[in-house]
């Protein structure tokens, strides 16, 4: 299951480090991932391996590449960074390996947090831990005489005085774009106002409800103060408008935290005003509109147990202890990595795990939900149907979906 939240807070503050020999292996390990930058640094540490050729993919698609890359026999990726809600498509399909044999043989720099366990089995070893937080401009708001906002009411009424004050026209940014990213704020936005996605104890759909017409129309409004093009913006896209003063209140990534103003091309002004803070809630509730995540690695299933073992020892040695002495590195992620130190950029993370954020759903089936969300929310957010009506063709597409796959009858 998901790392518990209690364990992840102290998780995150372990000081301590630990030596490792060499990183040699005499297979071959081809890694596939997602780009930020604490993904890029574990692959570039376990291509500093010697013995045997290392290639990464590391890109924004590779939730698209991951499972067909790994169900080859044999299969293309030996190993695929992942998220507790990635790892789930890829238990679906059988194409992971149990790692309890090589966390025995390979794993004494590894915590017992880092240790994912799908029904017993050691199926994934976490690195860092992430959640979408509030990152803004101090100075702006400053500007215009409020404190940064606690919930996304607030936000609305920040970014309502930043216009009519001639500030700035779109002053919130948020990772809309049409697919994966619009669905997961409506999964954060869905889980503030308390709702559910499926009905207790079932893979039966529940989001067709007051939480989540709720969850729409917050969504909608505060699409208002967006880019007109906010169905096109991904994480990538809105730091960069971020970056280049256009907005000054957006939910992000904390593992985006650490590089938001260190890019070529940031004005100074974003520089010296940017500033975080923990997610916010929304409708009166206590519990933020937001979710907690791992990221963390796999080995694949249809390889060789030689292929196996270099790709553990590979990818061990992009998380191995010693980074954290690296602080370049260390601010790059809230590592879940024996020898973190936390950093400032870490803070809406560390804020994220006290508020109690709800961890994203880590079920069989919540990837076809995900998928139906994405896939159906964008004729709402242009005004095209009610927000009732989109979540019909959610729930109709993923029963059909759900049906499918064997999770329905």
């Amino acid at each position: 299951m998901f790392l518990k939240k209690v364990a992840l807070v102290s998780a995150l503050a372990v000081l301590s480090g630990t030596a490792v020999s060499a990183c040699e292996i005499s297979a071959r390990v081809s890694v596939v991932g997602n780009e930020f930058p604490a993904i890029q640094t574990v692959g570039a540490e376990a291509k500093a391996c010697s013995g045997a050729e290392v290639s990464t993919n590391l890109t924004k698609d590779h939730q698209s590449i991951n499972v067909p890359g790994m169900q080859g026999n044999p299969a293309e990726y030996t190993s695929a960074i992942i998220a507790n809600s990635s790892i789930v498509a890829l238990m679906n399909e059988d194409v992971i390996r149990p790692l309890d044999d090589l966390v025995a043989k390979h794993g004494a720099n590894l915590q017992s947090s880092q240790l994912i366990k799908i029904g017993g089995k050691v199926m994934a070893v976490a690195f860092m831990a992430n959640a979408q937080h509030l990152m803004y401009r101090k100075d702006i708001l400053d500007q215009i005489g409020v404190e940064p906002p606690k919930t996304y009411e607030d936000m609305i009424a920040a970014a309502k005085m930043i216009r009519d004050q001639g500030i700035m026209q779109n002053p919130i940014g948020g990772a809309y774009a049409s697919g994966w990213n619009l669905a997961q704020e409506f999964n954060n936005m869905f889980l503030g106002y308390g709702g559910s996605h499926f009905k207790d104890g079932s893979a039966a759909p529940n989001v067709n409800s007051d939480a989540g017409v709720k969850a729409l129309n917050m969504m909608k409004e505060l699409s208002a103060y967006m880019n007109p093009d906010f169905l096109t913006h991904d994480s990538n896209a809105t730091n960069a408008e971020y970056r280049a003063g256009n907005i000054a209140l957006l939910n992000m990534w904390g593992s985006r935290a650490a590089s938001q103003t260190t890019t070529d091309g940031v004005t100074d002004a974003v520089k010296n005003g940017h500033a975080i803070a923990g997610p916010m809630t929304v409708g009166g509730g206590s519990i933020p509109a937001s979710t907690l995540w791992w990221d963390g690695w796999t080995v694949a299933k249809n390889i060789s147990d030689e292929e196996a073992e270099a790709t553990f020892v590979a990818m061990s040695n992009g998380i191995r202890p010693e980074l954290m002495g690296n602080e370049t590195i260390r601010t790059q992620a809230v590592w879940l990595i024996d020898g973190y130190t936390p950093t400032d950029a870490a803070i809406g993370v560390f804020e994220a795990a006290k508020m109690g954020t709800i961890p994203y759903p880590m079920l069989p089936y919540m990837g076809l939900m995900h998928s139906a969300l994405g896939n159906e929310l964008s004729d709402f957010m242009q005004g095209k149907e009610s927000a009732e009506q989109a979540l019909a063709d959610v729930e109709a597409a993923y029963i059909a979906a759900a049906k499918e796959k064997g999770f329905l009858n």
